[in-house]
């Protein structure tokens, strides 16, 4: 396929892909309810993450994340930033591919910033692409270890998981997280 083809193909991906997301963009409260059932199922899957999440200084909460592709894909999904439990702000997650795919999957993703510094840096930024602005080590972790024995050399760690459990041998590179307003 020639670039000329490719360039239209795109675009077109990636406006199906927005059209669909504004249509079914979520309100603050379907944010926070589906945040919730997502923080609960959570510790189902790390041990010692209910822990483990309270001594984080932020966590970046996506219930869902869904994923679409015909040889170009997208994803998006929306979320909210919670410091010390509390609901500071939405974001919108968002990615774009190329390569074989077909299909779609949902995904729920937590992102925890392990200190004050990675927190901040990531609040004042207008858009924090995964790869450029910061880097999030994906934990892919085995049953029964706690996690609070576990030191990290990294500030920002991930989990991404479905109702089967942890998922591996994903990534977030290229991820762009951006504040909206709900």
């Amino acid at each position: 396929m020639t670039g000329t083809v490719r360039l239209p193909l795109f675009l077109s991906a990636i406006v199906l892909l927005l059209s669909l997301t504004v249509a079914n963009a979520d309100s603050a409260q379907e944010i926070e309810i589906n945040s919730d059932a997502t923080l609960k199922r959570f510790p189902l899957q790390v041990n010692g993450g209910e822990r483990f999440l309270q001594k984080a200084a932020g966590v970046l909460i996506f219930p869902s994340v869904i994923k679409a592709g015909f040889g170009i894909g997208g994803e998006y999904g929306e979320g909210v930033l919670r410091v010390n439990g509390e609901s500071i702000a939405y974001y919108s997650s968002a990615s774009a591919s190329i390569g074989f795919q077909l299909g779609a999957q949902s995904k729920s993703i937590i992102i925890v910033f392990l200190d004050e510094a990675s927190l901040a840096s990531f609040r004042a930024s207008k858009g924090w692409k995964v790869g450029v602005d910061g880097s999030v080590a994906l934990i892919e972790w085995g049953v029964g270890r706690d996690i609070n024995s576990v030191t990290f050399n990294t500030p920002v760690v991930g989990f991404i998981f479905n109702n089967k459990g942890l998922m591996y041998n994903l990534t977030l590179e290229g991820s762009k997280f951006t504040q909206i307003k709900r």
